[in-house]
């Protein structure tokens, strides 16, 4: 296992789409273990792989207080959105911003194992916007593109401060 380069915004490869995973193999178990153990070292509850520089659709995340219940979320689709639920989120690409955003209370969605077995997942509440957040990762999307142009330009100068001081 190794912990994987997470791209920080507003570097272009986060706006990538990602495409469909075809081969269930061991490469792609590795890249599930890697993605796992980058999402609890930074801490995170939730990575895509986009956010590595793989631009395929594999998310990982866990929501439970314990971190012991990783859920794999391969070629998943949103099927249904119901009601809404502002969440104040954060993003491991976008260190250290945090901002509300509103999205769908429940959602449910199909998706595919690690084996390649077919799944459905309901989801409310934290899982619901988690899950949300990372499939706008494979499809290009960073959260701060949900504020206004205002904040996504403030966001983008305290990043590129934090950047200098880092070098």
């Amino acid at each position: 296992m190794a912990l994987l380069k997470i791209l920080h915004y507003p570097d272009t490869r986060l706006k990538k789409i990602a495409v469909p995973v075809t081969k269930f193999d061991r490469a792609l178990a590795a890249l599930v273990s890697d993605m796992a153990e980058t999402m609890y070292a930074a801490p995170g509850i939730g990575l895509a792989a986009t956010q590595v520089d793989v631009h395929r659709q594999v998310v990982v995340m866990d929501v439970s207080e314990e971190r012991n219940n990783l859920l794999t979320l391969i070629n998943a689709r949103v099927t249904h959105k119901e009601g809404a639920q502002v969440y104040e989120e954060g993003c491991l690409s976008v260190p250290g911003i945090y901002d509300k955003v509103e999205r769908a209370a429940l959602v449910r969605v199909d998706y595919v194992d690690i084996k390649g077995k077919p799944c459905v997942l309901e989801a409310s509440g934290l899982l619901a916007v988690c899950v949300q957040h990372e499939l706008d990762h494979l499809q290009g999307k960073v959260f701060v593109e949900y504020l206004s142009p205002l904040k996504q330009g403030r966001i983008r100068t305290k990043l590129a401060k934090q950047a200098k001081a880092n070098l």
